[in-house]
């Protein structure tokens, strides 16, 4: 089997880097995979230190087949790095295996993503594959579901190249075909505000636009049924981090079944995923948490 690079975006965090590097590095097959860092500029001043930082402990690892460092001389923002990064692997590589700097890996993640990047490489209707699962029980091991998350990700560059970096284009085909609701999940959680958002310049996510842009393509994720990784980014350290009572899962250290009968969305785990969005994003559990973090902040 032909290991695909593993591509970790770095900012300002050293301490959440090392965890991250220090799981990745528990990995089986950590010493036959590449790892490319690809390393964010400082926006100023008062991030300068944890950059260099962050920079000082990716030049002193090793365990790995080998570390490739790219470290940008300017800042240029998490969506840019990731876009251009991707492509670039992936245009050389014919696929990569994609982290952030706050995400804890389970031992056989890399196996996990491997063995599924080989057995779907032919398989167009699938485009993705990823490692985080929501806390929800009942779940198959591995499911196809129209949808793609972002912590502990993988691709092909068949699937990344019909990628659209333009917000508009992809909503107003959202809305010319009516799509919303299906998109939001039934409208159980706002998606298609996001990619409102990031068009409007709210929010600058790479990954709205990746969602919509295999969504509108008909294409499916495979995705993990016990999760992979976990998310340490919930701390107020990240540029994009907030409350993770919603995301809290635990680590599953043993080995998914990856069997898929059918390549078509799993309709049970796409209930499952909209009744927890239900559960989780309505006003009452908003509410809930803002009152819980209020309370843990006294």
């Amino acid at each position: 089997m032909s290991l695909a690079p593993v591509l970790l975006f770095t900012y300002n965090r050293p301490s959440h880097t090392r965890q991250t590097l220090e799981a990745l590095m528990n990995n089986e097959l950590c010493s036959e995979t590449e790892l490319y860092i690809y390393s964010d500029g400082y926006k100023s001043k008062s991030d300068k230190n944890e950059v260099l930082k962050v920079r000082k402990l990716i030049h002193s690892i090793d365990g790995f087949k080998k570390i490739h460092i790219v470290e940008n001389p300017h800042n240029i923002g998490l969506a840019k790095n990731i876009i251009e990064g991707v492509t670039r692997i992936v245009n050389e590589y014919g696929k990569v295996i994609v982290l952030e700097d706050d995400l804890i890996t389970a031992p056989q993640f890399l196996s996990f993503m491997n063995e599924a990047l080989e057995r779907f490489e032919n398989e167009e209707k699938i485009g993705h594959i990823h490692g985080f699962c929501y806390p929800i029980k009942g779940l198959p091991e591995a499911f196809l579901i129209k949808w793609i998350g972002s912590w502990g990700w993988a691709t092909w560059k068949r699937a990344w190249q019909i990628f659209n970096p333009d917000g508009q284009e992809l909503l107003n085909e959202i809305k010319r075909r009516k799509l919303s609701k299906q998109f939001d999940f039934n409208g159980k959680y706002p998606y298609t505000r996001m990619l409102k958002r990031q068009v409007n310049g709210e929010n600058d996510s790479w990954a709205i636009r990746w969602n919509a842009t295999l969504f509108l393509n008909d294409m499916l994720s495979l995705n993990a049924g016990k999760s992979l990784v976990q998310n340490i980014g919930f701390d107020g350290s990240g540029i994009h981090s907030g409350s993770d009572e919603i995301y809290s899962t635990d680590l599953f250290k043993g080995k998914l079944n990856i069997e898929i009968p059918e390549i078509i969305e799993n309709k049970s785990a796409r209930k499952a995923f909209e009744k927890y969005y239900g559960l989780t994003n309505s006003f009452g559990a908003k509410a809930k948490r803002r009152i819980n973090r209020f309370l843990r902040s006294r």
